[in-house]
């Protein structure tokens, strides 16, 4: 019979989506905060798949890809998402949100994305959260579904998440993940 196995931690980064650099910034003190540290910066990229955002967040959005020092166990996505949405409601104004903070973590295997919204591919967690898996790894980088946002589809964040995937590597390496393998 099968026995529940130890699980490795995992990498978590923040898909930042904004409209003011004051905004990310505050965004980025807390997040660093909260989960000790970012060791990963990418660069700021048009986000202009979607105008789902704009009437609450204005035009010219950017999105940034943010990931975090410390490795974590997969079982905090929902805690994490919870604590992200707080963050954006303490920046929020009259009209809405500046930045909102799309959490999620990457293993050697796949890329899982918090969510507030139920739909056919995602598996519900508890407290009203769902982990969306949005990429597997495969030939060489995450390869996205048909799910997938379009913004993680076209590959602009390809190179990115190849380099957070390769720190994540290396910490494992570094540290004996066994003693960090997370027990239910």
């Amino acid at each position: 019979m099968a026995q529940p196995q130890p699980v490795e931690p995992v990498k978590y980064f923040v898909a930042a989506l904004w409209s003011r650099a004051d905004a990310l910034q505050s965004a980025c003190t807390e997040l660093a905060t909260a989960w000790g540290g970012i060791d990963f910066t990418g660069a700021d990229h048009p986000f202009e798949t979607t105008g789902y955002y704009e009437k609450e967040m204005g035009c010219d959005l950017r999105r940034r890809i943010l990931s975090f020092r410390e490795l974590q166990s997969p079982q905090m996505l929902a805690e994490a998402k919870h604590r992200s949405n707080r963050i954006e409601d303490r920046l929020a104004q009259g009209t809405g949100r500046p930045v909102n903070l799309d959490i999620g973590y990457l293993d050697h295997n796949k890329i899982v994305l918090g969510s507030f919204k139920g739909a056919g591919q995602k598996i519900y967690l508890g407290e009203g959260v769902w982990a969306d898996m949005v990429a597997r790894y495969g030939a060489g980088r995450y390869r996205p579904f048909e799910w997938t946002f379009p913004d993680f589809r076209d590959g602009r964040y390809d190179a990115e998440f190849g380099q957070i995937r390769r720190a994540y590597l290396e910490q494992l390496r570094r540290l004996d993940y066994r003693r960090l393998l997370i027990k239910d």
